[in-house]
């Protein structure tokens, strides 16, 4: 599988994972809410939203080239959580999100993450992301970002509207976190019913 890692697509998946270093150092210098930097901060979300959405372009590649791996399918989705549990890790530090959204996702992420290397191990399957999953995906990304943009400097005096922007941002958040339960939960349903597959060579597939 690791001499799968010079096509094109792996190779953006790989430099996916180099941003969040980067999003993680600037994103601390930034400090809370952007109070130590706001144009640092501004450029922490933009960097965020980049390493998110560059997410299609590497699937976009695999595809069009016919260049699906099982090394892409599996660093495809560790891309996204170092880059989704590293910036709630950092939020929660900075007093931004609640420590216990933080720890449910956590929880979830890093289970689900384990699960699929027990899987390739017990099975030899790779697992693809499924819709449930994808759109958990895609509501961590935008209530992140949210937090990220620092509205606040538009509104220094906390006036009603920005108040309303981050209650939005929390109602998004929870929402991320009720499909990221929903889906792990789906994951872990799919892998039951393929062990018990296995012993009959069901050719049924796993997804997350």
């Amino acid at each position: 599988m690791l001499n799968q890692w010079k096509t094109p697509a792996n190779i953006v998946t790989m430099v996916r994972i180099v941003l969040v270093v980067v999003f993680i150092v600037l994103t601390i210098m930034a400090g809370p809410s952007g109070f130590s930097n706001v144009p640092l901060r501004w450029g922490c979300a933009v960097l965020f939203i980049v390493a998110a959405t560059t997410d299609k372009i590497d699937g976009y590649l695999a595809r069009s080239r016919n260049e699906v791996t099982d090394l892409g399918k599996l660093l495809d989705p560790i891309a996204d959580k170092l880059l989704i549990c590293s910036a709630l890790v950092i939020l929660s530090a900075f007093g931004e999100v609640f420590w216990w959204i933080t720890i449910l996702f956590l929880i979830r992420e890093l289970g689900i993450t384990l699960m699929r290397f027990f899987v390739i191990d017990k099975l030899d399957l790779v697992i693809a992301a499924s819709q449930s999953g994808k759109l958990k995906t895609v509501l961590e990304t935008v209530a992140i970002s949210m937090y990220l943009v620092p509205m606040w400097v538009f509104d220094p005096r906390g006036q009603v509207w920005t108040n309303y922007y981050y209650i939005a941002a929390f109602v998004v958040m929870i929402l991320a976190l009720e499909m990221c339960l929903y889906s792990g939960g789906q994951y872990l349903y799919n892998v039951y019913q393929q062990f018990k597959a296995r012993d009959s060579k069901d050719p049924s597939t796993i997804a997350e």
